[in-house]
C-alpha cells in the first residue's frame, strides 16, 4: 500500500549514500529476526482488537486525538527512537495518523485498493502500479518505486498481498506485506536491469504495514504503520545518518497520510458503491495474525 512506497525515503540515505557500502546480501540471521519483530507487532495489533488497547494509536493521547481532529497530520516511533538493530540489519516502524473529515470507510477503501491509480496518488514516488489478482478481502499488487535524494538514484519492483478485514460497521483494518522486492539498476538508462531478489544495495529488504480506520466525528481516521527492513549502517556513520534517516521517515509517512487525505477527498460522488475487486480473481488466503488459528 501507499506507505511502501513512500516509506522508502527513510532507507536510501542509509543504503546508497555512502560509496564504501557496496552491494549487500540479506542474511538468514537477519530474516528469522525479521519473523519474529513482524509476529510481535501482529501480537499487539491482536491486542487493539482484543479491547486490551484501544483500537486506535490516537485514542491513547486526547492530546494526540485532539490535533488529529485539527487537520494535523501526526508521526511517531512506534519502537525507540524509529529504528532498532538487527544482526546484519535495521528494522525502522513508524506510525502516523489522519483524519479525513466528511468522508466514510468506502470512499477510503475505494482509494486505498485502487493500485492501478497509485502512480497518480503518490507520484512522484510511485512511477507505475497496478492491480494483479483479488477477491472480496485480498489483494495482490505490484508497484514500481523510485526517489532521487542527492546522489541517489534508487528504484525497485516490488509484488505485494494485501488483506483487509472488517472488524464492524465503522472499524476495520488492512495489512499488507512485500512477497518479492528486487533492486532496479540503472534506473532509467539505457543499462537498466533488475536484480535478483535479496541482492543490491539493501535500501528495502522487507515491508510489513498495517492500516487501521475507524468512522466516528463526522469522519475517517486513518492510521499506518510501516516497518521495514534494511541493510545495516555502519556504526561510524550512525551518528551522521541515523538523525537524517529519522527525519527522511517522518516526511515520507506525513507525505503518504497526506496524500491519501487529499485522493479520498478528490473522489466523485459516482465512487460510492464501486465495487473493490470488479475481477474477483482468486487470491492467497488471509494472512494470519499472531494468535489466530
Amino acid at each position: 500500500m501507499r506507505v511502501i512506497s513512500l516509506l522508502v525515503s527513510l532507507v536510501i540515505m542509509a543504503g546508497g549514500l555512502p560509496k564504501p557500502l557496496g552491494a549487500a546480501e540479506l542474511q538468514a540471521s537477519t530474516i528469522k529476526a525479521w519473523n519474529d519483530y513482524v509476529r510481535s507487532a501482529d501480537v499487539q495489533m491482536q491486542a487493539r482488537l482484543d479491547g486490551r488497547q484501544p483500537f486506535l494509536w490516537t485514542d491513547e493521547s486526547p492530546d494526540l486525538r485532539l490535533r488529529v481532529q485539527r487537520g494535523e497530520v501526526v508521526v511517531a516511533p512506534a519502537v525507540g527512537q524509529g529504528t532498532r538493530s538487527v544482526p546484519n540489519g535495521l528494522i525502522h516502524d513508524w506510525r502516523g495518523a489522519v483524519f479525513i473529515p466528511n468522508t466514510t470507510i468506502e470512499r477510503l477503501l475505494h482509494v486505498l485498493h485502487d493500485f492501478a491509480h497509485y502512480k497518480e496518488f503518490y507520484k512522484p514516488a510511485v512511477a507505475n502500479s497496478r492491480l494483479l489478482a483479488c477477491n472480496d478481502a485480498n489483494q495482490e499488487f505490484s508497484m514500481v518505486w523510485q526517489r532521487r535524494i542527492l546522489f541517489v538514484n534508487a528504484a525497485m519492483e516490488g509484488h505485494y498481498q494485501s488483506h483487509q478485514t472488517a472488524v464492524d460497521a465503522r472499524h476495520g483494518y488492512s495489512v499488507a506485506d512485500s512477497t518479492e522486492l528486487r533492486e532496479i539498476e540503472e534506473y532509467g538508462q539505457a543499462g537498466e536491469h533488475l536484480l535478483p531478489p535479496d541482492t543490491g544495495k539493501g535500501y528495502i529488504w522487507r515491508l510489513h504495514s498495517i492500516a487501521r480506520y475507524e468512522q466516528r466525528d463526522g469522519g475517517v481516521y486513518l492510521e499506518l504503520e510501516g516497518i521495514v527492513l534494511t541493510r545495516d549502517m555502519p556504526a561510524s556513520l550512525r551518528w551522521l545518518l541515523g538523525p537524517v534517516v529519522n527525519h527522511l521517515s517522518i516526511n515520507s509517512l506525513k507525505t503518504t497520510l497526506g496524500h491519501t487525505r487529499d485522493a479520498v477527498n478528490s473522489l466523485p460522488a459516482r465512487a460510492e458503491g464501486l465495487a473493490l475487486c470488479p475481477n474477483r480473481t482468486r487470491t492467497s488466503a488471509k494472512p494470519n495474525l499472531a494468535g489466530e488459528d
